[in-house]
């Protein structure tokens, strides 16, 4: 399950944090203080609703899971 924050620019809607919760439970953060790991990074492409649906959530959901 990937979780993102996002905001507009230029057009665009670009990740400022980005979190995956594995299968397994584990939490992946990715943010400008931490880019990337041997896991993953920050997407460095705009996100694309068009071509892969996104689910808003509320900023306390995405922040619950984010400081898991």
């Amino acid at each position: 399950m990937w979780y993102f924050e996002a905001v507009p620019d230029r057009g665009e809607l670009i990740a400022i944090k980005q979190a995956e919760l594995t299968p397994a439970g584990r939490l992946h953060r990715y943010s400008w203080e931490h880019l990337e790991d041997e896991h993953g990074f920050l997407t460095d492409q705009a996100l694309a609703p068009e071509e892969d649906p996104l689910e808003a959530i509320p900023a306390k959901e995405f922040q619950r899971v984010w400081t898991r």
